[in-house]
């Protein structure tokens, strides 16, 4: 039996694999819960992620990425192993070549340790794409033609946008704000106004059920338990959609920046493609109720939301691997 090509989106929030010929076959959370007195890995992904915040001490529940790179190299490469392990991938004698998706701006030697943690975790030859350019292939977009197309890829740790055209990245810019960013600003503004403690759980409910980022375009509450700051007990409080989006909105404005300046600098031929195409959004993040919205009224551009954004990277490196003769050249040594 051989081993057969497989695609990584490895995310800070979570890890998806493609596998060549079945499609995406692990969607699981980038969450490893460890033993912090024996260092042994006892949960991976989606149990780990049931964990968190609410271990006993020896127990740590670990997010290894942070901001689209490698924080942990050796937990990385558990989390790699057991997921590679687990989707059955590895032949009797050969091992399977790897497409892994990493932000645009990240360092060659955060490259190197995403290769090196790929390989140690089975990989035979390691190949990094960029980001933006495979989710604009899994979305769908023709990239390989001589036209502008534009994406704004919103994950758990970076946001990328990139302008594409003939197959390559023409102008793009990666920010470490993305959906991590959002979780932590609704929890400071819960602490913060209601004098309430949360876990990162919660604060994450409170966003995909109630939030919105488009003023007035969405207008409902949620019941949410923590624990009282002043008298150390257990409380509840109603939460609603109005006031998240005044508490995300400085980050939703940062994001609209980035994407500015990224089309400040497109050359006016590839400008004048992307408002006949409009922009496509990929990621977790585009789901965030309303930011499509906020998007296109800034930008002055028709903004699209992908189908099923959160797997447009995996869906674009299963695409690539079936032409990975054509992109070893990218391979990075």
């Amino acid at each position: 039996m051989f081993a057969r090509d497989i695609g990584i989106d490895l995310g800070t929030a979570n890890v998806l694999i493609h596998v060549k010929g079945k499609g995406i076959v692990l969607n699981e959370p980038s969450v490893v819960a460890m033993d912090r007195n024996s260092g042994k890995v006892l949960e991976v992904g989606e149990a780990a992620r049931r964990m968190v915040g609410r271990t006993p001490g020896n127990i740590e529940a670990i997010r290894p990425l942070k901001d689209g790179v490698i924080a942990d190299f050796d937990v990385t490469e558990a989390m790699l192993r057991h997921f590679i392990h687990k989707t059955n991938v590895k032949g009797f004698m050969s091992k399977p070549r790897m497409l892994i998706c990493c932000p645009t701006n990240i360092t060659k030697v955060e490259q190197k340790a995403i290769r090196e943690a790929a390989e140690k975790s089975g990989g035979k030859n390691v190949y990094l794409e960029e980001e933006p350019k495979v989710a604009a292939i899994g979305a769908g977009m023709e990239i390989l033609q001589p036209s502008g197309n534009m994406v704004i890829d919103i994950g758990g740790g970076t946001t990328d946008v990139a302008v594409l055209s003939m197959g390559d990245i023409v102008t793009a810019s990666s920010i470490k704000m993305a959906g991590d960013k959002f979780d932590a600003e609704i929890l400071q503004y819960i602490k913060k106004t209601y004098k309430l403690l949360i876990g990162d759980r919660t604060a994450e409910n409170i966003k995909i059920e109630v939030a919105t980022v488009f003023k007035g375009a969405r207008n409902e509450e949620i019941d949410i338990r923590g624990r009282d700051m002043v008298t150390g007990l257990p409380r509840t409080i109603t939460v609603t959609s109005e006031e998240i989006e005044v508490c995300l909105r400085e980050l939703v404005q940062t994001i609209t920046l980035s994407a500015k300046q990224v089309l400040e600098r497109t050359p006016p031929e590839l400008s004048a493609d992307i408002i006949d195409r409009g922009i496509i959004m990929t990621g977790g993040g585009a789901l965030l109720h309303g930011i499509d919205q906020v998007l296109a009224e800034e930008l002055k551009v028709p903004v699209f939301v992908a189908e099923n954004p959160m797997d447009c990277v995996a869906k674009g490196t299963g695409i690539m691997l079936e032409n990975i003769d054509k992109i070893t050249r990218n391979k990075i040594g």
